[in-house]
């Protein structure tokens, strides 16, 4: 594919938060994008991204996206449809559209249902990247540097917007890769979604105790670290967790039957046999995070 870095003349963004602020000062930063223009249902946070210089403008859907070289889906993705189905009529025959989307497969079906012949326009993609806050003021230029974008294009994508949407990100500083939707939804209902439906379940069953303000006082890094990605949008999440929901639901069975293994072995007694599975776990996940720290 080329890799040549282009120049956008004008990006729409629909939901100027973390990501979609982050697309955007990247490109700024970089001096390829000339105008970015916000489209977002919070008038305040709206001027916040101008106020900050994440945007150029606000201005309504239709007027956003007519004669933009790309437009960014980076709302929840709940939202997806509604914007799909507003913006078809409005897009250039030359706009790529792309996300930012935790899932795919519902993301693909919404595409299929309202962007008609701008499909071929539509190359989907998730970019690794984030952190716990939200919102623009959360945003930095160097959020995707040397970070994964997946890209998932369907059959009726366009090589050209292929090519385009993994320019698009690449200008953000990331490195780009290919799945099917469904492989994708697989493999992060088992490594993203369930961590934080773990993280999320964790703090809200423990701030429903009686003693919750105790237990929260002692807290200490172990649990920071662990919880520290329900600190996360819980509309975002919300919408992940529903629209990945057959995967997930998977997941947590597997999940489930690995503590009632580890529960057998408290209730046995079993040192030796809960020893091997924290060694194992080490040991894989020791060798995760120095692969994770050298790219």
């Amino acid at each position: 594919m080329n890799t040549q870095l282009p120049h956008f003349n004008k990006l729409a963004i629909f939901g100027v938060g973390l990501i979609g602020g982050s697309v955007a000062l990247a490109l700024k930063k970089s001096g390829l994008v000339a105008e970015v223009v916000g489209v977002g249902r919070n008038e305040s946070s709206l001027q916040q991204a101008i106020d900050l210089g994440v945007i150029n403008r606000a201005a309504p859907a239709k007027e956003a996206v007519q004669g933009a070289d790309v437009v960014l889906l980076a709302t929840p993705v709940g939202q997806f449809a509604s914007i799909m189905q507003t913006i078809a009529p409005h897009l250039d025959e030359k706009t790529v559209v792309t996300d930012a989307g935790s899932t795919k497969q519902d993301v693909v079906a919404a595409a299929r249902s309202y962007l008609g012949d701008k499909l071929r326009r539509f190359s989907p993609a998730h970019p690794i990247a984030g952190a716990e806050k939200s919102g623009v003021a959360a945003a930095r230029a160097d959020l995707f540097q040397g970070r994964n974008v997946i890209l998932t294009p369907v059959t009726e994508t366009a090589n050209d917007a292929i090519e385009i949407a993994q320019a698009f990100w690449q200008a953000c500083g990331a490195k780009v890769s290919q799945m099917t939707p469904r492989a994708h939804d697989e493999v992060f209902a088992a490594v993203s979604h369930l961590p934080h439906l773990l993280a999320f379940g964790l703090v809200a069953e423990l701030a429903q105790r009686d003693n919750a303000e105790t237990l929260f006082a002692f807290a200490a890094s172990g649990f920071r670290d662990f919880t520290r990605i329900a600190g996360s949008s819980p509309e975002m999440w919300r919408d992940v967790s529903l629209a990945n929901r057959d995967a997930l639901l998977k997941e947590l069975e597997m999940y489930q039957e690995q503590l009632a293994s580890i529960r057998m072995l408290l209730r046995g007694n079993d040192g030796a046999g809960l020893q091997a599975l924290f060694e194992a776990a080490r040991t894989a996940r020791n060798n995760w995070a120095s692969g994770f720290e050298k790219k």
